[in-house]
């Protein structure tokens, strides 16, 4: 896929900005604070409507406008289709050629993007909600009845867990209405685990290759998913859900006690392994960088084989923190086959061909110019 274009009005430091692209590779060039990281932002945001920095829409929105827009036009296998994310104080809206998409699992997979920057070192040594929502974003791109299942999930989870506080304090004895909670939270849970299971069995088909081309044949790397409930991927969908039915009545004292749900996606984490070794744990700092790099590329690999053609590609400040072996192998990935967006505060270490035939954009105090 590719992005022909990007229009902001109002978007962080950007009152207007208008751009055209037309090469594979583009490079924002630029000092720190000048919207470089917005501008990449963008593009994540009309992907995957929500930012990879906030969770607040509204600091998105500049300081003295109620609202901002993202549009593109992005060239698809199938054809051309024009994108609009509308940002508001109330919320927002998504439209796809001019359609407004009153679901926003609808709507998301129309631009597939895969992020890298260098907080993305955190899905290898940060908390288990940052594994968690890299999951649940990217299997969102690719599947979007995941995103309308985990939605889902979470509305039911939070009336639970009111319940179970409310029964706590015997503010409510509607110990009926935990059984129908139950049913409807076992039944998304199994939903949740069969595509996760799939997508971690997947990931590291393509991660292992790719980890051992990275450290010639040195390492070897293997993902777990680290499961909070008794579910396998052994288990049938009826035996899964009876699993889970079972362990809620088995702790549901400790959960009444603590007024929240003790396992679940919400719960679960994975783990990352080379040579065997917990790379988090016990990993150098070298290992997890070539860990996360992996995982980058794996997750190009993955989202082509799943939707027919190549997501975009968002390098935020990262190439300073790879070593010239992994700079190189990264580049040499997305030469001629996948658009790529980079930002960079100076072109001076970037010595790579790839980088070389790049468009440049110069970019000041919100405002954008190509060069040349």
């Amino acid at each position: 896929m590719f992005l022909r274009n990007l229009k902001l009005a109002h978007y962080r430091n950007y009152a207007e900005l208008s751009l055209e692209f037309t090469g594979p590779i583009n490079l924002f060039v630029g000092n720190n604070a000048q919207g470089k990281t917005n501008a990449l932002e963008a593009i994540y945001v009309l992907a995957l409507a929500k930012s990879h920095r906030t969770s607040k829409d509204k600091e998105l929105i500049n300081w003295n406008a109620d609202y901002a827009t993202i549009r593109s036009e992005v060239d698809r296998r199938y054809g051309s289709v024009r994108l609009e994310m509308q940002l508001t104080n109330k919320g927002k809206k998504a439209k796809i050629n001019g359609l407004e998409q009153k679901k926003l699992s609808n709507y998301i997979g129309a631009l597939n993007v895969v992020l890298f920057a260098p907080e993305d070192l955190a899905i290898v040594k940060g908390a288990p909600a940052q594994r968690r929502r890299f999951l649940d974003m990217e299997i969102g791109q690719v599947s979007p009845t995941y995103l309308y299942h985990l939605n889902n999930y979470n509305k039911v989870l939070a009336q639970r867990n009111q319940l179970l506080k409310d029964l706590a304090m015997k503010k409510s004895s509607q110990t009926d209405m935990m059984a129908i909670w139950n049913t409807q939270l076992a039944d998304l849970t199994v939903k949740l685990l069969k595509k996760r299971f799939e997508f971690i069995t997947k990931l590291e088909s393509w991660a292992q290759e790719i980890h051992g081309g990275i450290t010639n044949g040195k390492e070897q790397l293997s993902l777990k998913y680290e499961n909070s409930s008794p579910v396998t991927r052994e288990m049938n969908e009826e035996e899964a859900l009876q699993a889970l039915l079972a362990a809620y009545e088995e702790i549901f004292d400790r959960e009444k006690m603590r007024g929240s749900t003790l396992i679940g996606p919400h719960r679960d984490d994975f783990s990352l392994h080379v040579n065997g070794m917990d790379v988090q744990s016990y990993g150098s700092q070298g290992q997890q960088r070539t860990t996360a790099l992996s995982l980058k590329l794996a997750e190009i690999e993955l989202i082509k084989q799943e939707v027919g053609e190549y997501p975009v590609l968002l390098l935020d400040d990262v190439l300073s923190e790879l070593d010239e072996h992994r700079q190189t192998l990264l580049l040499e990935t997305i030469q001629d086959k996948i658009q790529t967006f980079v930002t960079t505060t100076g072109v001076e270490g970037l010595k790579h061909q790839v980088l070389q035939q790049a468009t440049r954009f110069n970019v000041q105090e919100g405002t954008i110019s190509k060069e040349g």
